[in-house]
């Protein structure tokens, strides 16, 4: 069929009008030009039900139009649609990206308050047959959570009610957190910002507003529709007149066509050893015997469609284990309360698959794929074992796994090797999605997508034993409540290349590395290849300046490996896209001395290109800016302001465009501003 020339004039216009929208939206430049700032207590504006409403699906990526990031972060079978853009009589709340406020953790930082009658309509862009739902309700006035209803309507013909709970979200206070928002400050003898001082230390004592720092708002949940829906159907959540929560807050939908349960030809089926698919009787049992028998006759474990219930660790050694799809499998356990600490200092245990702690030799051959891990993890609790996936498992792989409300997704104690982390979807952890700690080596995380941790979204950490040769590629890491996005500490010859990293809210940015936490040094290489970052380089509220969108730390030692930044694009920086520092007390024993950037793209910052506070070097090729809030380059060196320039040199290899490198800042000039005014940049756009 051909289109006649004025229907390809028309959907021409439409693309260009769905484009700007989603554009302007994302980015936090109201349609009508009014930009809001929307709080916990407070909604926006109301978006006209018009244009969006009715011209069809806005499709996007981290809240941008998708050929702004094409190429980068994790190929996923859903279709994201932010809330912001779809037809709605609710309230449009952000966009804001102050911490401790509804709209900063929403994706794109903006999303759509309803009260009881009102509602939100997407329009699927595709056949679709499954929906993934991200939401906000109010927690309990002494917190543990509420539960509400959400009707769902699709295609004018299916209906049902999901049930929303913030049982798994409002968290309080300062680290590690509580779930009451009544509670006095945890460590009252600790600085905090909101008084300048330490309180416990100062009369007249500070008065303290409760609930002292709320964060962790959303939650997702996911629902299979039973049947096939069409391109072009539309999907209304609505909030029923007598909802027991005063406000729901839809920040986006997600919309798939998920396969049919896959079936494991030759596996050995747990139901054949007694394992319960419904949900009431405890699986475990079922699933070691199996496991057991499987490892004997050397065939794969099969979960068949079901949700299993397993309140405890199940041990994984030599062993492949299968389910029908993460849709269709789910290990699903509740928190148990250990009789006595464990050794590890755990007090609790829940849900989870663990090879064999490196001290005992670790796991190897651990094949995972193709089922949902779902726990019940509710609050912070730094020394338990209640992750999805724990232990030491080398030459191992975990692939197409759904992993929510575990504290961490994936935890891995080394020293081990060769693991292979692809394809999964890790969401709502109360810390980090992964981390590689102590000794992981030769291992690659690829093609994962991450939303809502609790802290780093992806880690490697070389705590005692150094993490090396390990790749992070094409991972879409979306709005770390803390800390960062994807975080190295220490190692040796690491690449992050091809991620996508959105929407940091606090303490935290997109890309990070820093010699912290004990990490022993970097060594070698040190690569970030081809990442794109969006509304990263945040403000920090403990040193109260703007970090950035790339954020280097040098604290318990120099960095001092070959620094290769290559092909990144930072978008809308909050402050700055570029920002190398120390801290003060240590300022002239670290340094952070060889950085080189080329081919680099920077499109909006508060601030500037490139933020610095230590001493050291870094040298720029292809370079280029452009909607820089402030002076290029904020440069303080290392706060000792010699009257013979910065002790961090900039070299110009040419081909720095946006006149942001200019030829009176090199190599040494000092332009620091400590805290420079934010100047917020117009919304990103094809280069």
């Amino acid at each position: 069929m051909h289109a006649s020339r004025s229907g390809r004039g028309a959907r021409r216009v439409r693309r260009a009008l769905l484009a700007t929208a989603a554009l302007a939206l994302s980015m936090g430049v109201a349609l009508d030009g009014v930009a809001t700032a929307g709080t916990a207590g407070t909604t926006g504006r109301k978006p006209a039900v018009g244009p969006i409403g009715t011209l069809g699906p806005v499709v996007t990526r981290a809240a941008l139009a998708p050929e702004l990031v094409a190429g980068r972060g994790a190929a996923v079978a859903f279709d994201e649609q932010e809330a912001e853009n779809a037809a709605t009589d609710g309230t449009v709340i952000g966009p804001d990206r102050t911490p401790y406020t509804l709209p900063s953790e929403a994706s794109g930082r903006s999303a759509v308050r309803l009260a009881p009658g009102q509602y939100v309509e997407f329009v699927l862009p595709r056949a679709a047959n499954a929906l993934t739902v991200r939401y906000s309700i109010p927690d309990a006035p002494e917190g543990g959570g509420i539960a509400a209803p959400l009707d769902v309507g699709v295609g004018g013909r299916h209906r049902t009610t999901m049930t929303l709970t913030s049982q798994y979200s409002w968290l309080y206070n300062q680290y590690p957190f509580t779930d009451d928002p009544r509670a006095d400050l945890l460590h009252p003898d600790r600085w905090i910002t909101e008084c300048a001082c330490v309180p416990a230390a100062t009369q007249p004592a500070p008065e303290i507003t409760k609930p002292f720092r709320p964060t962790h708002f959303y939650d997702e949940q996911r629902l299979h529709l039973g049947r096939t829906y069409r391109t072009g159907d539309r999907v209304r959540l609505s909030v029923p007149a007598g909802s027991p929560a005063a406000w729901t807050v839809i920040d986006l939908l997600d919309t798939e066509l998920v396969a049919p349960p896959h079936a494991e030809r030759g596996g050995v089926n747990v139901l054949a050893f007694g394992a319960d698919p419904t949900g009431r009787r405890d699986a475990a049992p079922a699933i070691e015997r199996a496991i057991a028998f499987a490892r004997r006759v050397d065939r794969p474990v099969h979960l068949p469609p079901g949700t299993f219930r397993v309140d405890r660790h199940i041990a994984v050694d030599d062993v492949t284990i299968v389910g029908a799809g993460n849709w269709h499998t789910i290990l699903k356990g509740r928190r148990t309360t250990l009789a006595e600490p464990a050794p590890d200092g755990s007090r609790h245990t829940g849900v989870g698959l663990y090879g064999r702690s490196a001290a005992e030799g670790g796991s190897r051959n651990v094949h995972l794929r193709g089922f949902a891990v779902e726990g019940d993890v509710r609050e912070r609790i730094d020394s338990d074992q209640v992750n999805a996936i724990g232990g030491a498992m080398s030459d191992s792989t975990i692939d197409g796994l759904h992993l929510h409300h575990t504290k961490v997704g994936l935890w891995f104690d080394g020293p081990m090797s060769n693991v292979k982390v692809t394809n999964n979807v890790i969401t709502d952890q109360i810390a980090d999605a992964l981390n590689f700690h102590t000794g992981v080596t030769d291992s690659l995380v690829h093609n994962n997508f991450v939303r809502n941790t609790g802290d780093d979204g992806l880690a490697m950490w070389s705590d005692t034993t150094t993490d090396a040769r390990n790749v992070f590629s094409r991972n879409t890491v979306q709005s770390p409540t803390l800390a960062n996005g994807i975080a190295i500490y220490g190692g040796e010859d690491n690449t992050v290349s091809g991620n996508l990293v959105a929407d940091p809210v606090r303490e935290g940015s997109a890309l990070h590395a820093g010699s912290r936490f004990g990490a022993e040094p970097f060594t070698g290489t040190l690569r970030f290849t081809d990442n794109t970052t969006v509304r990263a380089g945040t403000l920090d509220l403990n040193w109260r300046i703007g970090l950035g969108a790339l954020w280097f730390y040098a604290l318990d030692r120099s960095i001092d490996a070959d620094i290769r930044v290559t092909g990144d694009h930072y978008l809308d920086s909050t402050h700055n896209a570029i920002m190398l520092v120390s801290e003060y007390g240590v300022k002239d024993r670290v340094a952070i001395p060889a950085v080189h950037l080329k081919d680099i793209r920077v499109d909006g910052t508060g601030n500037s290109v490139l933020s610095v506070r230590v001493k050291g070097s870094a040298t720029f090729e292809n370079v280029d800016a452009r909607n820089v809030g402030a002076v290029g380059v904020n440069n303080c060196g290392s706060f000792n302001f010699p009257a013979t320039g910065s002790e961090f040199a900039l070299a110009d290899l040419g081909g720095n465009d946006g006149g942001w490198l200019a030829p009176w800042m090199l190599p040494d000039t000092l332009t620091c501003d400590d805290r420079p005014p934010v100047v917020t940049p117009p919304a990103p756009s094809t280069w």
